[in-house]
């Protein structure tokens, strides 16, 4: 047994400075790099929003030439909107460019008595609207804050009609009116293609004179309608993509 024994620890003593001298030859490896996936916003997506929206709306008096006679007061038409929108980005580094077109169902509605002639209600009424903007963003990885600006298009009506028993006095034909918009939003990627955002958009509509006729076809009034549009609203977009593996 003592022979085993010392027989052993000689073995032993052999050996370690062997294994020391193979562990010292191998080359050094470096453990292999992590891997982080890192969102891409480049793409098409299209996509669903719906919201609020208010629309300032001022009345003038004014002569078939568009001279100014009396001021009949402002109202905020206010209601709902839904619609879709379709777009194109893509990325380079952190910033993001891209190009939408939106449009949108509204039921923005309001009316105030006329202070020019107080025995009318003077009434207006969004019935829809559309963008087409160009966007810059910046991305910090599936969050991306964007500002966006162009042109907007809305779809108006307007009536006058006693303030009493709200008869219909006069009406205008549906208005189509053209504007620039710009807006802001933050969208969030929770997905490799699915995201959801929150914008605000204001649309500047300036002024158009409009010409209102009485329920038969006879030439009733002129009036100078100044507008301004602010919308809020909540975004869905799904994109075609996904995101890029790199290494860091």
């Amino acid at each position: 047994m003592k022979k085993f024994l010392l027989g052993t620890v000689a073995l032993i003593a052999f050996a370690a400075p062997a294994a020391a001298a193979d562990l010292a030859a191998r080359p050094y490896t470096k453990a292999p790099a992590m891997i982080a996936a890192v969102y891409d916003w480049s793409g098409f997506y299209i996509g669903a929003n719906g919201g609020w929206g208010s629309s300032r709306k001022c009345w003038d008096f004014v002569t078939p030439a568009g001279v100014f006679i009396s001021n009949e007061g402002c109202h905020d038409a206010t209601g709902g909107t839904a619609g879709g929108q379709v777009g194109y980005r893509w990325q380079a580094g952190t910033w993001v460019f891209g190009v939408e077109g939106q449009g949108n169902w509204a039921d923005f509605s309001g009316n105030n008595v006329s202070l020019a002639f107080p025995a009318t209600t003077i009434r207006s009424k969004v019935d829809a609207f559309g963008l087409f903007t160009g966007q810059v963003g910046w991305a910090a990885n599936n969050v991306l804050f964007y500002v966006k600006g162009g042109a907007a298009v809305t779809a108006d009506r307007y009536r006058i009609n006693t303030a009493a028993g709200n008869v219909l006095i006069a009406s205008s034909n549906d208005d189509t009116r053209w504007g620039g918009v710009v807006g802001v939003g933050l969208e969030y990627g929770f997905s490799p293609n699915w995201s959801a955002a929150i914008e605000y958009d204001h649309l500047f509509m300036g002024n158009r004179t409009t010409n209102f006729t009485t329920p038969g076809g006879v030439f009733f009034t002129n009036e100078r309608i100044r507008q301004d549009v602010d919308l809020i609203t909540v975004r869905v977009n799904y994109r075609w993509g996904g995101p890029v593996i790199a290494k860091y």
